[in-house]
């Protein structure tokens, strides 16, 4: 019913050109042992810009193992101000160790300068 996940993966900026490496950490609640759940994210990347994303999560898992998200959020700025639009899309596959799973992880997110892919890994813990 409860995730705390965290992933990590190199980030490629798809105007610049450029790679930094990211770090998502999220709370997800499945809604009534449905499909869907709800939760809040960080996003930090790790580079000359100002990459400190807070937003909410809107999950999807058609399979136990599968899960897709969106997350509307707010961009903030190194001294956390200056907040603007971001939006943040993921796909994660599972591998389950009891309480735990880990796998790969697909992200796709824009902000109010670039767009920006990651593929990398989820870790996340389950209760």
């Amino acid at each position: 019913e409860n995730e705390i996940g965290i992933a990590i993966a190199p980030v490629y900026f798809i105007k610049e050109k450029s790679t930094a490496l990211g770090l998502h950490l999220h709370y997800v609640r499945t809604i009534a042992h449905s499909k869907w759940g709800l939760g809040v994210g960080f996003e930090k990347i790790f580079d000359d810009h100002s990459h400190n994303i807070v937003d909410v999560i809107i999950s999807y898992r058609p399979i136990h193992r599968l899960s897709f998200s969106l997350s509307p959020g707010i961009n903030l700025d190194n001294r956390l101000k200056n907040p603007e639009f971001a939006l943040h899309g993921e796909v994660a596959y599972e591998f389950v160790l009891g309480d735990f799973h880990i796998g790969p992880v697909l992200d796709l997110a824009r902000d109010h300068e670039d767009v920006h892919l990651s593929l990398g890994l989820h870790l996340g813990y389950g209760f």
